[in-house]
């Protein structure tokens, strides 16, 4: 179960906190949204193939451009840890609504 009791002042606090804790791949959306991908290491993660370790949201409190929800995701399969990033609210992608599905 992920844990969301950890607060961070800023996207980046957070970011550099979990990359201190080892999620140091960054993970993006495939373009189908069927799963992550980390290019750097050529990895493909299935819903099945990760976990979440961690999700931080990022409310904008003036800018709707702010709102965030940082993951920190490790995949014991593929022995990688990493991070994705995703808007939500108005600017949600809807592309990105299944992994969503999973990652909430």
């Amino acid at each position: 179960m992920a844990n969301t009791s950890t607060t961070y002042d800023t996207l980046t606090d957070a970011l550099e906190q979990i990359k201190t804790n080892g999620y140091t791949h960054d993970f993006s959306l495939r373009a189908d949204g069927a799963c992550l991908v980390c290019n750097s290491v050529s990895v493909s993660l299935s819903p099945r193939d990760f976990e979440i370790d961690e999700i931080i949201r990022f409310e904008g409190q003036t800018d709707p451009d702010d709102e965030m929800i940082l993951f920190a995701i490790p995949s014991p399969k593929f022995n990688i840890k990493g991070f994705i990033l995703n808007a939500y609210g108005i600017y949600a992608d809807a592309k990105n609504a299944l992994l969503v599905e999973k990652l909430t």
